[in-house]
Order: structure tokens, then sequence, then C-alpha cells
């Protein structure tokens, strides 16, 4: 899967420059894959692309739709180039920060502009992109687009919470209101039609560039998605009060040392009769078949839950009280490769491994990760130490989304003193200044067939950057990357390590 030696950069979208706020799929994109080209890159990896809540802190990891784009993604500079919006539309913009995504003021500033984009939309047939788009997504826009629909008519309010028509899917209640509310369901069909027209130039311009786009899928959907919704017979819901009977998570562990209690409604894997769930087997192909068409390569978040998942009953208020569940296993990865062929797959196998969950990842020739920032904390056979590294079918990072920056770890009060010492050790380095710059050195001379560095680490930024804190419910995925660090000093230090240590790909 990954052929030669090379390197990439971690950064999300909304991470990145732009003029409203938030990074999207315009110019400051297009900038960034120049940049990572200039840079001899290989790969980009981002969070999910989805649409974010914030009753959910607008983690890319609780979406509305696992599905579908992130409205706030789309640029409205090129709506205004396809004539969705004039030059007046976007004549005074609010005051934002190019450091942080204020999501609130970002939603309150785009969505308005979104709808006038709708206006003119209406004011001509539409195209046959357009009606191609809702014939080749029928399978899950529809859905989406009535469950947005329905979240407007009542009030933002969760789908468990809806009248009975709606919660349970009345089907000729259903088709009644979607008959009533035409133009209301089309609305969510336009945004998705135009964000997926304009990542798909995304798409073909880092293919241009040789840059593999690295995305995500997190293993679980949130509770009030359009997803769960949907299909909840392929979730433990209970069917009188709609609400989970078990949720995931994981055990104590480096993060928490109450685990995590994530809150997602775990998979119905099996039936009442003890068989292949084929309805959410069928639902996971047409997910994998999407994500698939949108980028090279795809990271499975908490890969280890498909070997064994950590499941909570509900009414837990931490995961403590889990318990290990059996998961599909190889079974489910190899039934999915004879619709799809090719799974460029990289399994996240971090947290509590076991060698059951080691064997299914290696027989399957999926990628696994090594963090170094989990090398130094025991003794020297730490498998994340370089020195321990027994084969190259791995991507090796310094830190990843979840971590601190490697500057505001090293200096920060979790790390011993001890840790401190190995590390200055190791790296044969006792200038703390240089730690996110020895730490990236670390990770390209390494025998890793593919090192990704968080954008962070590459700009030796602090912990003021870091993009979220695992257990936590409130300010997170909000740093951005101002214009001004994405220049050619950087692109030129980073070409020169990338040659060096033969990562050209």
């Amino acid at each position: 899967m990954i052929k030669k030696r090379s390197n990439g950069i971690l950064i999300h979208l909304t991470s990145l420059p732009g003029n409203h706020g938030i990074g999207d799929l315009g110019a400051g994109t297009h900038m960034f894959i120049d940049f990572l080209a200039a840079s001899g890159q290989s790969y980009w990896q981002f969070l999910p692309t989805g649409p974010t809540s914030s009753a959910f802190d607008n983690s890319p990891y609780m979406c509305r739709s696992v599905f579908a784009g992130n409205p706030l993604l789309i640029s409205l500079d090129l709506l205004q180039e396809n004539n969705y919006l004039s030059a007046n539309d976007l004549a005074e913009p609010p005051a934002f920060s190019e450091h942080v995504t204020d999501y609130p003021k970002v939603a309150a500033y785009k969505t308005p502009l979104l709808k006038r984009a709708f206006e003119k939309f209406l004011q001509s047939e539409p195209s046959n992109n357009f009606k191609n788009f809702c014939h080749n997504h029928k399978e899950w826009l529809d859905d989406y687009a009535l469950f947005m629909s329905f979240r407007e008519e009542f009030n933002s309010s969760p789908w468990y919470e809806w009248p009975d028509f709606a919660a349970r899917r009345n089907v000729k209640a259903l088709t009644q209101y979607a008959s009533n509310n035409g133009a209301k369901i089309l609305y969510y069909k336009f945004v998705q039609f135009i964000f997926f027209s304009q990542w798909q130039k995304i798409y073909e311009y880092a293919q241009t560039k040789k840059i593999s786009l690295i995305g995500d899928i997190p293993i679980y959907v949130a509770l009030d998605s359009s997803d769960v919704w949907a299909n909840q017979e392929i979730f433990k819901i209970n069917s009188k009060t709609l609400k989970p009977i078990k949720v995931a998570g994981v055990p104590p562990d480096y993060f928490s040392e109450t685990g995590q209690r994530w809150g997602n409604p775990v998979y119905k894997w099996k039936t009442a009769d003890n068989n292949i769930n084929k309805k959410l087997y069928n639902w996971w192909l047409n997910r994998f078949r999407q994500i698939f068409s949108m980028m090279d390569m795809v990271k499975i978040d908490h890969f280890r839950g498909f070997e064994a998942f950590w499941e909570i009953p509900d009414h837990e208020k931490t995961a403590i009280n889990g318990k290990w569940i059996k998961g599909p296993g190889k079974s489910f990865f190899t039934t999915m490769k004879k619709e799809l062929k090719e799974m460029p797959i990289i399994a996240e196998d971090l947290g509590v491994i076991t060698p059951s969950v080691e064997k299914m990842r290696d027989e399957l020739g999926f990628p696994g990760m090594k963090i170094l920032q989990f090398a130094f904390e025991s003794d020297e056979k730490n498998p994340y130490l370089p020195h321990n590294y027994d084969q190259t079918n791995f991507i090796v990072y310094t830190g990843t989304h979840d971590n601190n920056t490697t500057l505001g770890w090293f200096m920060g009060n979790k790390l011993s003193n001890a840790a401190r010492d190995r590390i200055r050790k190791y790296i044969n380095n006792f200038d703390d200044n240089h730690i996110s710059t020895e730490l990236t050195r670390l990770a390209m001379s390494s025998i890793a067939s593919l090192a990704i560095i968080p954008m962070q680490d590459i700009l030796g930024f602090g912990e003021d950057c870091r993009m979220n804190r695992p257990g936590t419910q409130t300010g997170n995925w909000q740093w951005r990357c101002a214009t001004r660090f994405i220049n050619d000093e950087v692109s030129q230090h980073l070409l020169d390590m990338t040659t060096f240590y033969n990562r050209l790909g």
C-alpha cells in the first residue's frame, strides 16, 4: 500500500488559512497542497469531514452524518466564482481570528449565505450534475436531508425526542412531510452537492501534485445523527425509549483514569438468531465506497473495536464498568474486500492492544501506527521506540490530534523528569528548544514506510496549539494555522529533511 519511503503532514481542513473564519475547500487548501508538493511531501492526513454540531463541541468524530460533508467547509469565494453569490454578498465579512475557529460565529455568517446561494440555485432548472449527484447518493442523501429538515422543524431537538411519526419513521407520514416541505429538503441536498463538487476539485488538484489524501473513519457514529435515525435496527437501541442500551468507549488508559465514555451507540453485529447482520454489513459497505471515492487512504479510528469493543451500559456515567465484547473480526474485512477489491486502510492500533488485534491487522496487511510520544515513559523494550521497530509496514507519528504538541508534551507536567532525561539521551541533544525538530528527525529517520508529522510539530508550536484533549467536552478542535507560517522557509527546511532521510516518495 505504501510502496516507497515517504512523508506527510497531519492537519485538519478547519485548521488551514481561509477568508471566512475557518479553513475551507477554496484557495487556502490549494495553497496548502502546493506547500506539500514544494516540501517533498507525499501525503496529507486530516480528520473526518462530516457536518459537526455545537452539541458535540464541533467534534469531527461526532457528526450529524458519516456520509455528508460539513457545510462550514464550503468555500464562499468559489460560490461567488460560480455565480451563486455576488461580490456584494461577501463585501463585509466579520473580523475572524486567524488562530482560532469560532464555530458559532462562522456558522452565523456562512449559513445565511448558503441559503442565499440556494435561492439563486432555485432561479434556474436544476442541472444534470445536480440530478446525477442526488441519484448517485440517494442511499444516504434522502435520509440526511429529511433528518436535517426535521431538526429544523423540531427546534434542533434530538431525533429520539421527535413526535413518534418522525422518530419511528412512519413511511406514510414521512412521505407526506417530504411532499409538503420540498424546498426545505432540497436545500440540504443542494448544500451537499456544493460540498462534493468543491471536494472533487480539491481531490483532482491533489492528484496533479502527486499528493495522496488520507481520511479518517470513526468506527462509531453519533447517536443524534441521520445514520442512527435512519438505521435504528443496526444499533443496540431500546425500541421503546429509542435510547441506547449500550454505548461505546475505552477503559482507563494513558489519556484518562476513568476511561472514556464516548456515548455512541454500539453496533448490533449479529441478528437475534445469531447470524451476521446483513443490513449493518451493507451500511458499512456503502460507507467504505463513499470514502474511498473521496480519498486515497483511510485511517480507521479505533480499529481494535472490530476485534473486540468496550461496551458500557448506558446508565453508567464513566467507562470503568464496561466490558470487552467480541467484534466481527477479520471476516468482516474479507467480506468487504470481496466487494471493494482494494481497501487502503490504516489501522489505528493504539490503546489496549492484544495479540489477537495485531494478528488481525497483520493478516489483513493493514499498516498500524507508532507514536513517539508514547516511547519514553517505560523501559528499553517499549514498542514505540524506533530501535524496536521490527518491520516497515506502519506509520510513525510524533503525535496525533489527540496528543499534546511535542513541545507542549515535553515541557508539560505529565512527562516525568526521568522520561525527559531518557529523551535527551536518545536523541543525543540537550537543547530542549529544538525538541519538536528532533522528534521529527527521529520519526523520519526510522524504518517506517511513512512518517506523518502534525503541522504544529513542524512549526514547533506549544500546548496552546493543541487540537484535542481527550476526555474534555469543550474548547477543542479550534486551532488554526495562519498563512504566514506556511512559507518558503518552512517548506525548504522540510524538503531538506525529507530528502536527507530518503522520503521523497
